[in-house]
C-alpha cells in the first residue's frame, strides 16, 4: 500500500463524511415530524449532546433514556479531496454511569476521479462518566471500529479508541474543557484537543477549540476551530462548525452541521 493510500484511509477514519440525498430527505421529514409535534416543555434529565466538536460530553444519558445524533453532513476536505459523512450516533444509557454508542454512516468521496460513496465501518462504544463533583466533570471512552464498511472505505484492521475528557463548569455561562485520545489498530495517533464554550441565551451556545494532533508515519498537526449550538427544543438540538489547519499534517478544512434527538424525561 503506497502513502498515499495510507493516508487517505487514516483521512476517512479520522475525519467525516457524506450521505445519499434521499436518506438526508428522509431524515429531514422525520425531525419536522418531531419538533412539530407537541413537546413536554421541561426535559429534567438531558445530559448533554456529544457534537459538535472533537471529542463526547463528559456525562451519560440515565438507564432506558435514548439519543440519536445525525451529521447533515459533516466534512474534510484537504488536497483537492472532499470526504463528506452522514455519520449517525446511536447512544443508550444502561445505568451504573455507563452508556453504549453503535455509530456507522454514509460516505462520499470526492477529487479528481469518479465520486465513491458507500457506508461507513460500524463502531461500538462504552462510555463512563460518573455524576459530576462540584464544577468538575469527567468520562472515559472506549470504542472498537469493525471492518465491516464498504470496500472503498473499510480499514484493513479494527481499530480501536480510548479517550476521556473533562469539563470545568467555571459559572453557568462559562465551561474549559479537555479532550484527549488515542487510536491504534489498522492507523495509529493521538490528539490532545482544548475548548473554550459560552451560554449565550438558553437556546444558543458557542465554542472554539484548539488540537494537535500526531499521525504515525505521517506527523504532527494542529487544528483551530469554532462551533454553534441551538436547543430549538429541550429535545432537538442543531450545530454548526469548522475547523481549519493552523500548520503541519492536518486536514485544510474540517466542519459541518448536525442535529440531535433526545428521548428521555
Amino acid at each position: 500500500m503506497d502513502g498515499n493510500t495510507v493516508h487517505l484511509k487514516r483521512k476517512m477514519r479520522l475525519t467525516t463524511r457524506w450521505n445519499r440525498v434521499g436518506q438526508i430527505t428522509a431524515f429531514a421529514l422525520f425531525f419536522g415530524s418531531l419538533i412539530s409535534a407537541p413537546i413536554q416543555a421541561q426535559v429534567d434529565h438531558n445530559p448533554g449532546y456529544d457534537r459538535p466538536g472533537l471529542g463526547f460530553t463528559p456525562s451519560v444519558l440515565q438507564a432506558g433514556d435514548f439519543m440519536l445524533e445525525q451529521g447533515l453532513p459533516d466534512f474534510s476536505r484537504d488536497n483537492g479531496v472532499s470526504l463528506y459523512n452522514a455519520g449517525t450516533l446511536l447512544r443508550l444509557g444502561v445505568g451504573q454511569s455507563l452508556e453504549l454508542q453503535l455509530g456507522t454512516g454514509w460516505n462520499r468521496l470526492e477529487g479528481a476521479g469518479p465520486s465513491t460513496d458507500g457506508r461507513s465501518d460500524t463502531s461500538l462504544a462504552v462510555k463512563f462518566a460518573p455524576t459530576a463533583a462540584g464544577d468538575v466533570s469527567w468520562g472515559v471512552l472506549a470504542s472498537i471500529e469493525l471492518t465491516d464498511g464498504a470496500q472503498a472505505f473499510r480499514a484493513e484492521r479494527d481499530q480501536y479508541l480510548l479517550g476521556a475528557s473533562i469539563n470545568w463548569q467555571r459559572n453557568e455561562d462559562h465551561a474549559l474543557g479537555i479532550y484527549m485520545e488515542a487510536n491504534h489498530g489498522d492507523a495509529n495517533s493521538q490528539l490532545l484537543a482544548i475548548n473554550d464554550g459560552w451560554t449565550l441565551t438558553p437556546e444558543l451556545g458557542m465554542y472554539i477549540e484548539l488540537a494537535a494532533q500526531h499521525l504515525d508515519g505521517i506527523g504532527h498537526g494542529s487544528m483551530g476551530g469554532a462551533g454553534l449550538t441551538w436547543e430549538v427544543t429541550p429535545r432537538v438540538q442543531l450545530d454548526a462548525s469548522v475547523r481549519h489547519r493552523l500548520g503541519g499534517h492536518a486536514d485544510s478544512w474540517q466542519g459541518g452541521i448536525g442535529v440531535a434527538v433526545y428521548f428521555g424525561d
